[in-house]
């Protein structure tokens, strides 16, 4: 199967759900219903989220399983926040990576590993591997 698309292709409005149908007897259902919030979110911030709460919200837990900084998951976090609707505030902190900084005092971000994060992110978002099978590969780069 593949996952419902939350926007339209030709002019990027949010999309609703109009029809229900039941594989097992048949019914259908048609009108207008509202979608979860959890199901318009990106693959990226499906990502984090999971991992997130994986790691029952232990920052640290994040950053070493994801393999970024603390301001990273910090911006990560807000971003999803404001995905979801809970903060009034849209715009979230840049991560250092983003403003071409090193991710932590001291140490440089391995060019190598940031390229094998953004190729397993881009094969998530293309829905060639699960978020589960991402988290595994992002894991192991750490």
């Amino acid at each position: 199967m593949y996952r419902a698309p939350h926007k339209c292709c030709i002019c990027g409005e949010k999309l609703t759900v109009s029809r229900l149908s039941c594989e097992g007897c048949g019914t259908t259902m048609e009108g207008s219903f509202t979608g979860c919030r959890f199901c318009s979110l990106s693959p990226e911030e499906e990502l984090f989220l999971l991992t997130f709460i994986k790691n029952r919200g232990s920052i640290k837990d994040v950053e070493r399983e994801l393999g970024v900084s603390y301001p990273t998951v910090r911006a990560a976090l807000d971003n999803l926040i404001a995905s979801l609707g809970l903060d009034s505030s849209s715009a979230a902190p840049e991560a250092p990576e983003a403003r071409g900084e090193s991710p932590r005092k001291g140490r440089r971000a391995d060019p190598d590993t940031a390229k094998a994060r953004k190729d397993i992110l881009k094969m998530l978002s293309e829905h060639r591997i699960t978020a589960d099978e991402a988290a595994k590969k992002l894991k192991e780069l750490s």
